[in-house]
């Protein structure tokens, strides 16, 4: 089972009522040798992927179309 990091979103504020959280996973290819590593995020209507090792910095944003796209072309390589 892949375990879940959860954060709160830096645009929710103070108030517990208007708090979004994301839960990062990431890919069981990665390995545990610190190589090159992705996670990734699901929502609704995004998908956001990120450096593991970087996880204060940007990400990439895709709709959920385009990322089952991205996933079933790598499945065939």
């Amino acid at each position: 089972m892949t375990e879940l990091t959860w954060f709160k979103s830096s645009h929710s504020g103070d108030y517990s009522a208007a708090c979004v959280e994301i839960a990062w996973r990431k890919s069981t290819y990665s390995g545990n040798e610190g190589g090159e590593c992705v996670e990734v995020a699901e929502a609704s209507a995004a998908v956001l992927v990120r450096d593991s090792k970087d996880k204060a910095g940007p990400h990439l944003t895709f709709s959920p179309a385009a990322w089952q796209a991205f996933v079933d072309l790598a499945r065939t390589l």
